[in-house]
């Protein structure tokens, strides 16, 4: 491959142009009217228009991807991450249409996109799963007994699902079938299926994913795990690689139950085994993704892996470049998503004009954006502005460096995750790993930001004040101090 199109927009976008640049191939940007002068567009070699703002006229229509790679020679297709990266139709007319997709085939992202089928799937090499049903749920009332051998409380989960749409926990059984129709009127509505099923419901969880890499000469490794326990409605806001929980032992089992996992379907590309743990360090399967993961950088900082690089290598249809004896975990890096989100109120999307953006730099430090100063953030798309990532020899350091990063990084114009980034890192669940996926329910109210933000008014206020105070001194010493100038002008 010579060329490649980026199917996405914003900071994957640009990530993924960066790593191509530097192995010598050109690059298709695609954009949408609300994109026209995004940073991706400028920077790839050609760009193409697909539409207007509205990703389903736009990101999200496989024609005009396919046609956009036709006008421009690119020979393969780099999905990012959302939009079009987990459609297996997608990824069958790709192949149809005589082009490469970098990324799994449409097979396996079939059999990985349905909880159910994954789950069928990785069976067969014995991998962990939590108690509950292995298939979609047909009869309220065998399901109901099942919930009862299980054990209450349970959770009803969509078998197409993501995000934290169908589902819902049930603590009695007089509650089961009103949260069961509820669970499948959610589903059937958010993805067309209204198959549920459901698992034992683990209390205190922590959310452990594995990085997978598989070639087409039948290679696969794992790149150790994260920790992105720190979530709100069900998604990630921080990540972290290594977690600070997982023992050599534990982390040795799961990284051979990821590789089976992406074993049991042929895997190729990038790929993200997640598991579920629970208080006692006992983990179960919970999903397959089958793309790059957002948080992808912090698996980067650690191992010294380009995961893009590889990506494009594998689909080229070259060995993964190193084993897995090879690999080994150097530091600890964190990651927070900075997203145009109001964290005081229930973290909805705060869309505006950037009129300060200026990233913060310094030693392990890593920021990747799609945005500069003066932009608007699109209500069209994911309000995630950038991804900041902090490196260290250590946990510590990693964090004492996102903290800086934090206070060094300036947005006005919206508000945003980076007070809720920090009242994380200074968190002492966090800071001595004892935290969980409820973090925010059980720790983070809006009044701890108010509290930040009144302590930070204040210190700017002071500052100020000393500020003003020695322009007057000074002001007023030069007033008084003798003056040459006529003295000069003689």
């Amino acid at each position: 491959m010579q060329k490649i199109l980026i199917a996405n927009r914003g900071e994957i976008a640009l990530r993924v142009m960066r790593s191509a640049r530097e192995m010598g191939i050109k690059t298709v940007a695609v954009y949408s009217a609300a994109d026209r002068d995004a940073l991706h567009v400028r920077y790839a070699d050609e760009a193409v228009y697909i539409g207007e703002a509205p990703s389903n006229q736009s990101y999200l229509v496989g024609d005009k991807i396919i046609d956009a790679c036709k006008q421009t020679g690119a020979e393969g297709i780099h999905p990012g991450y959302g939009f079009l990266s987990e459609n297996a139709a997608f990824a069958r007319q790709v192949r149809d249409a005589g082009l490469i997709l970098i990324g799994p085939s449409p097979e396996a992202m079939e059999i990985m996109g349905n909880k159910l089928s994954a789950k069928a799937a990785a069976m067969k090499y014995n991998i962990p799963m939590v108690p509950g049903t292995e298939e979609a749920i047909t009869n309220i009332n065998e399901a109901k007994q099942r919930a009862v051998e299980v054990g209450f409380p349970i959770l009803i989960k969509a078998a197409a699902g993501g995000g934290g749409k169908g589902m819902r926990i049930v603590d009695i059984v007089a509650d089961f079938e009103e949260q069961m129709h509820l669970a499948v009127s959610e589903a059937t509505s958010a993805f067309g299926d209204g198959s549920v099923f459901i698992e034992r419901y683990v209390s205190s969880p922590k959310h452990i994913e594995i990085q997978v890499l598989g070639d087409t000469h039948g290679n696969i490794v794992h790149l150790f795990e994260r920790d992105c326990s720190v979530q709100r409605r069900h998604q990630k806001v921080i990540e972290e690689a290594p977690s600070s929980v997982l023992t050599p032992q534990i982390r040795e089992a799961m990284g051979k139950c990821a590789v089976d996992v992406a074993r049991s379907v042929n895997y190729t590309g990038a790929g993200t085994i997640e598991f579920i743990m629970d208080d006692q360090l006992n983990f179960y399967f919970l999903e397959m993704n089958t793309r790059l993961q957002v948080e992808h950088p912090v698996t980067e900082l650690i191992t010294g892996i380009d995961l893009v690089k590889e990506q494009i290598q594998i689909a080229r249809g070259e060995a993964i470049s190193f084993k897995q004896e090879d690999l080994k975990i150097n530091g600890h890096a964190i990651e927070l998503r900075v997203y145009a989100e109001d964290p005081a109120n229930n973290f909805l999307p705060d869309i505006g004009t950037l009129q300060t953006y200026v990233t913060p730099k310094g030693p392990g430090i890593r920021v990747d954006d799609g945005f500069e100063q003066g932009m608007e953030i699109p209500i069209y798309y994911d309000p995630m502005i950038a991804k900041l990532i902090a490196f260290g020899n250590d946990r510590t350091e990693a964090i004492e460096r996102l903290l800086r990063a934090i206070n060094e990084y300036q947005i006005t114009g919206i508000t945003t995750t980076l007070g809720f980034g920090r009242f994380v890192m200074q968190h002492e669940a966090f800071t001595s790993g004892n935290f969980d996926t409820h973090f925010v329910k059980k720790y983070f109210t809006p009044e701890v930001l108010q509290t930040g933000n009144e302590e930070e008014a204040l210190i700017a206020a002071l500052v100020m004040e000393q500020l003003l105070s020695t322009t007057k001194n000074t002001v007023e010493e030069a007033a008084n101090a003798p003056s040459n100038w006529v003295k000069n002008r003689k």
